[in-house]
């Protein structure tokens, strides 16, 4: 097991003036350590991975079980990856109880890049899980690293065109949970197995409103259509095949193709500026230009974790609250932004948090990683991406 390191505490009711003292080694470029936090409501313990960018060899990436919509221990998706380290990443549709029937996804809510590749794109803002969103910011924020090396937080949109015989319309979703109404949505083989009929349900403003009644699916193989069907299924998606699932004015411009028509579909995820994103992943902002943003809540404390850039880029800050008996009470996300700036963070984003909560690391010598922190829930909760630390041996 990985030494912990030494502990230090801020001043009641706020987060530390001062980072805590330098911690144990995980890799050359990263290192563990953990402090704790004094609150109104009592202590919160901090979980630390620091991660040099600039170090020959060092990196971070998306983690995820291979498909969009499943999920695994954090534990193990950072062994399978070969990672020295990480923390849990985007708030996800854990479960499924205001449409009866429907098949709750795993499917995370922001847009997601591996290795460079658009894996998914973010729901509507009304259909999003976690705290409410700060004023100016959408689902559409991420933390990555671009092709320059550099973390930075940005904002990732996606950019489609399906064309048809009759002419083209614009791409609405890709490999989510929640597509907007009347538009036109691709899955692909990273989907996975679940059912894409959730992705009709609910409005871009209520998460809870009925499933639409007007929905239209065709798969297309080799750029043709072959085969169609009025309600979405579910399954494995073979290599090579794309499923476009409409809902209301998307459905009525699906249902205008037949088997045997020729149909292509392009796509994108685009930011403004900056190097495009070698890995990113959908978060909750909190922190910009080394301030807190506005509006953000001030009263629910909770188990949080959370990702902050540092050095212009060249410093990446996981962070992640314990869930153990005495920590639980948590931060709340104002105070976690606290903490991210008083740590060096110029920007820095919320994750997924309670159960959720989990930061990873590899001891010196050990094939494998080991939980740092307590999960709230007493044992590591299955979540569909994290951000892995990799770094070489020894």
């Amino acid at each position: 097991m990985l030494l912990l390191a030494l502990v230090g505490t801020g001043v009641a009711g706020a987060p530390p003036a001062a980072p805590a003292p330098a911690g144990a080694r995980v890799a050359g470029g990263v290192t563990y350590r953990q402090f704790d936090i004094d609150s109104p409501r009592g202590t919160a313990r901090a979980h630390l991975l620091t991660v040099d960018l600039d170090v020959p060899g060092v990196s971070v990436g998306l983690l995820y079980p291979g498909k969009v919509a499943a999920r695994s221990a954090l534990s193990a998706l950072a062994d399978g990856a070969n990672a020295v380290g990480g923390v849990n990443g985007d708030f996800f549709h854990l479960s499924e109880t205001q449409h009866p029937g429907v098949e709750a996804t795993g499917a995370p809510v922001g847009p997601a890049v591996v290795n460079g590749r658009a894996l998914k794109a973010a729901v509507p803002k009304g259909q999003r899980f976690g705290p409410s969103l700060p004023p100016g910011t959408n689902p559409r924020q991420v933390l990555g690293v671009g092709t320059d090396g550099r973390a930075r937080v940005g904002e990732l949109t996606l950019d489609g065109t399906v064309t048809t015989p009759d002419g083209s319309l614009p791409l609405g979703g890709l490999n989510q949970y929640a597509l907007p109404v009347g538009s036109v949505g691709l899955f692909t083989a990273d989907w996975g197995t679940p059912s894409r009929v959730r992705a009709t349900c609910g409005t871009d403003t209520r998460r809870d409103a009925p499933c639409s009644t007007e929905t239209y699916e065709v798969t297309v193989r080799g750029g043709e259509v072959v085969a169609a069907a009025a309600t979405p299924g579910r399954g494995a998606i073979p290599a090579g095949t794309q499923v476009l699932v409409g809902r209301e004015a998307g459905a009525a411009r699906l249902r205008e193709l037949s088997v045997g028509d020729r149909v292509s579909v392009r796509y994108a995820l685009v930011g403004i500026g900056a190097a495009a994103f070698r890995f990113a992943v959908g978060g909750f902002p909190v922190l910009r230009g080394g301030r807190p943003l506005d509006g953000m809540d001030t009263v629910a404390a909770a188990v949080r974790t959370a990702a902050g850039t540092r050095d212009s880029g060249r410093r990446l800050l996981l962070l992640a609250l314990d869930g153990g008996t005495g920590f639980r009470t948590g931060l709340t996300v104002v105070e976690m932004a606290g903490v991210m700036r008083d740590l060096g963070a110029v920007d820095a984003v919320n994750l997924d948090g309670g159960g959720s909560s989990t930061l990873v690391a590899r001891a010196a010598g050990a094939d494998r990683v080991s939980v740092l922190n307590h999960p709230s829930g007493g044992a590591q909760r299955p979540v569909p991406n994290g951000i892995g630390v990799f770094a070489p041996a020894g």
